[in-house]
């Protein structure tokens, strides 16, 4: 690129800096009614979509992490046999969920389908989000938006996934086996287990962007690469508590989960240490 088209470059920026800056807070709080208006007209298209592959997204998706059958409890199972560890194997009974209220399966139904639309829409939710709140970045930062875009929704998609595929099963596991005594019999709500799947995917899922909001902080200067590494290893333990809460009680299986966790720490320490160094630059 030659330097007139640098400039010009610059040029078209700086000019996109100050037509947000003149805008008013009222011209604001339109731009974020509309992006609020697609977001959930997104959402909706795709609950409707969700309602109507009722069967298969309650079969195999809600009810997934409980099959003998799903991927994950077969890898776990394969993986006892093969290091001679029982307690991997998981979720090999079966239980039945019970309804309780006359309309109860068709308002499941109904969540089911709506938490659908906002996990498959998220990627755009968060990228009408990043729009938004993109006359607030400098003009360097600005550049990065896409990235951001990237970066934020692959971390939401992993965090879904780690969520769904790892810990969901492993709770499941937990909680369905743990017995007060062998004459109190587990009757178990369907609302119960559909809530627990959904929120166990969802908060992983939101957990996952510590790096993003560990980068906002840092660059508010409300965290410092000093903070995390002072308090690096009462995270960790954080870390392997909530691991052994939700996981078989062996050593191998609270790594396994403890350790992206632990992983996503270390790069939000990078962060802040990059952003950090870029403030230095900048003054």
């Amino acid at each position: 690129m030659s330097n007139n088209e640098l400039i010009k470059t610059d040029d078209q920026s700086l000019a996109e800096v100050r037509k947000d800056v003149d805008m008013s807070f009222w011209e604001h709080l339109d731009i974020l009614r509309f992006a609020m208006m697609r977001s959930f007209a997104v959402v909706f298209v795709l609950a409707i979509v969700a309602f109507y592959f009722t069967d298969f997204v309650y079969t195999q998706v809600i009810l997934g992490p409980k099959s003998p059958d799903f991927i994950t409890n077969r890898l776990f199972c394969q993986l006892g046999d093969l290091i001679g560890a029982p307690s991997l194997h998981i979720n090999q009974g079966t239980f039945k969920l019970n309804n309780f209220e006359m309309a109860g399966q068709f308002k499941s139904n109904l969540m089911i389908s709506f938490v659908a639309g906002i996990i498959v829409a998220m990627p755009y939710i968060l990228t009408e989000m990043w729009y938004f709140i993109r006359p607030a970045l400098s003009i360097k930062e600005r550049k990065g938006v896409r990235g951001f875009v990237f970066v934020t929704n692959f971390l939401f998609i992993s965090g879904i996934s780690f969520g769904y595929f790892l810990v969901a099963p492993l709770a499941v596991n937990f909680l369905v086996s743990w017995t007060l005594s062998p004459d109190i019999e587990n009757t178990l709500r369907l609302g119960s287990y559909i809530s627990m799947v959904v929120m166990i995917s969802l908060s992983t899922g939101i957990v996952f962007q510590l790096p993003v909001l560990i980068y906002f902080l840092a660059r508010m200067g409300i965290v410092s690469v000093a903070l995390l590494k002072t308090y690096r290893k009462h995270a960790i333990v954080a870390f392997f508590l909530l691991s052994a809460l939700i996981t078989p009680p062996d050593i191998f299986s609270q790594i396994l989960v403890a350790f992206p966790l632990i992983f996503l720490y270390e790069i939000s320490i990078k962060i802040a240490k990059r952003v950090e160094k870029n403030k230095i630059m900048e003054l």
